[in-house]
């Protein structure tokens, strides 16, 4: 990673956690683009440069989740099917990021059940990366799987993982323990997969 590189994502970094700030502090409606760019010591215009509204920075990372499980489709080994794929893949992004954890997933689906536009985007981009991920994974599995069976497992894995954390983070007790979200996930997961799993 160069230094430019680096300085780009400390900068998006920033962005992300000055808007949970306002966002807790001050609500969601009344946080404006330019307050977060403010408070992250940028320019407005600077701001767009990294996320297209304030919606997305509430999803910082679903770009990488999606990208993470289309490259592990395209690693695969001979003998993996399609279900074994996707758990490697969900496994593997568990490990390497807390998007799915904390304080940030707790506060984005707050907002999911009361915003509109935060409704909005979170379908969108649930829906665009069942598209994509099911896309791959009818290329992959040509002999195995027809378009409607890709997005039938698609829909299953992702809605498993969507209804997990909201049962997890509507837990008071536990939404902050990275290894028991995690944990939940991958049961969900494998219960909704399991037809698929050979």
């Amino acid at each position: 990673m160069t230094l430019r590189d680096r300085k780009r994502a400390r900068t998006r970094q920033a962005l992300v956690d000055a808007a949970i700030e306002l966002f807790e502090r001050d609500g969601y409606e009344q946080t404006t683009v330019a307050d977060i760019a403010a408070a992250a010591e940028i320019g407005t215009r600077t701001f767009f440069s990294y996320f297209a509204s304030k919606e997305e920075l509430l999803f910082p990372e679903s770009d990488l989740r999606v990208q993470a499980t289309v490259d592990a489709i395209a690693a695969r080994a001979p003998e993996d099917g399609p279900a074994q794929v996707l758990l490697r893949a969900l496994r593997t992004v568990g490990a390497d990021s807390t998007d799915l954890t904390g304080r940030l997933a707790a506060l984005r689906l707050r907002l999911i059940r009361t915003v509109p536009a935060v409704r909005g985007r979170a379908l969108q981009i649930q829906f665009d990366a069942q598209r994509q991920i099911a896309r791959h994974l009818a290329a992959a599995y040509p002999d195995r799987l027809d378009e409607i069976s890709a997005a039938a497992l698609t829909g299953a894995f992702v809605g498993a993982i969507t209804s997990a954390l909201q049962v997890l983070l509507d837990d008071s007790d536990n939404p902050d323990d990275p290894a028991a979200v995690q944990a939940a996930i991958e049961k969900a997961t494998d219960v909704a997969l399991a037809p698929w799993d050979e």
